[in-house]
């Protein structure tokens, strides 16, 4: 174990970018290719073999694939769309950009994942989808969701933005739903810096997409710059300015190629803080179920507030004395503001959701964090834990 009187300085995240990924980007800036060209079509052919997914569409961020996704299935005005409380601000405002209506369920306390049984309550006549998200690296329930969309005729577009490389019950997640989006920002599992993928079975949802991510243009307009292609094009509908460039591609080819590797640090650091912190009442440490594998994008603890002197601020303030950098994942929905006004969500609603954000804290867990730094973070863990005991 490391001396926990000795400040070290352990950001909460770090991309993993070495020679390889320097390499790509220097290729892309000297082949004259910057923005939408033939890396990006290569980066969606590789992540298509690498998932299994029969269409692939590369944009630049999660929250443009999930837009996307939702415009591709009809989504209207006043239509309603499921979705967990727990999660990022892009699984929510997407919904509102068609004026449509975001109706939030709780979580589970052990895993934070949406609590499929109390999905069907919420629908009616106006729920059009269900967007579960894959919290953490963890899929949720999946048999319950889809059973659910069968028999309302509901469509599934998976968050997946922690989750990657994910399996449930053998199958990858990207595979399951009706369309899958994956991100590709600077902390999650791969980076392209900004980006997203939507993956898809369904090829009038992934012909839409396509074509939606770059101002509505026929499809592979990025052609016409090309000897194969033409100055001439069709817009075809009032699309977005979605595309990814081939520089975030030049970084997420040679990103995808460790995916592998990176997920199998991360699975050893999460052993590890399992290990060290199973045996104390004070900490919750994450539940994995038995139905897939965790991608371990989050390390998230629950504090037993009732048997500590300080709350979870304090704790994350002493944490960040040491050195070390924590977070929230995430501030509940109807929590906020403008859901709170919007919609009039109310936190005695979601009593799981409201009790367990009081207590989760994320910890860092990243490829490019040594030996030593885990055992620096577990030390000083125990260390604030047992300081301040009741």
């Amino acid at each position: 174990m490391t001396n926990t009187k000795r400040i070290k300085s352990i950001p909460f995240s770090l991309p993993h970018l070495e020679k390889e990924e320097l390499n790509e980007v220097v290729d892309s800036l000297k082949s004259g290719w910057i923005t939408t060209g033939p890396k990006v079509q290569y980066f969606e052919k590789e992540f298509s073999k690498y998932i299994g997914a029969k269409h692939v569409v590369a944009v630049n961020s999660c929250t443009a694939a999930l837009h996307l996704a939702l415009d591709a299935i009809g989504l209207k005005e006043r239509d309603e769309v499921i979705i967990p409380t727990i999660t990022f601000a892009s699984t929510g405002e997407v919904i509102t950009y068609f004026k449509a209506n975001p109706i939030l369920i709780d979580c589970e306390q052990d895993t934070l994942l949406l609590d499929v049984n109390k999905i069907e309550e919420k629908i009616n006549q106006k729920t059009k989808a269900i967007i579960p998200v894959h919290f953490a690296g963890q899929a949720c329930q999946m048999d319950g969701i889809l059973q659910i969309a069968r028999k309302y005729n509901l469509k599934i577009i998976e968050d997946a933005a922690h989750s990657l490389p994910t399996k449930y019950k053998g199958n990858m997640i990207g595979t399951l739903g009706d369309i899958t989006c994956f991100s590709f920002y600077a902390t999650k599992t791969i980076t392209t810096g900004e980006g997203g993928m939507a993956c898809s079975e369904n090829n009038r949802f992934a012909n839409r997409m396509k074509i939606m991510s770059l101002h509505g243009i026929s499809k592979d307009a990025w052609k016409r710059y090309t000897s194969e292609g033409s100055w001439y094009y069709e817009i075809i509908d009032a699309g977005y300015k979605y595309n990814m460039t081939d520089i975030s591609a030049a970084l997420g080819l040679a990103q995808l190629k460790k995916c592998n590797k990176f997920y199998q640090k991360r699975k050893q650091i999460g052993y590890k803080y399992t290990q060290a912190f199973k045996e104390i009442p004070l900490i919750k440490t994450p539940v994995v179920k038995e139905y897939g594998t965790h991608a371990w994008h989050l390390y998230v603890i629950q504090l037993n507030l009732e048997m500590l002197k300080i709350n979870r601020t304090q704790f994350i303030e002493k944490m960040k004395d040491a050195g070390i950098g924590c977070s929230v994942h995430f501030i509940p929905l109807h929590f906020h503001p403008y859901y709170k006004k919007t919609f009039g969500f109310k936190p005695k609603g979601f009593p799981v959701a409201s009790y367990v954000y009081e207590r989760i804290v994320s910890l860092p867990i990243y490829p490019k964090m040594t030996d030593e730094d885990v055992d620096y973070v577990i030390d000083n863990v125990i260390k604030i834990i047992k300081e301040n005991r009741k």
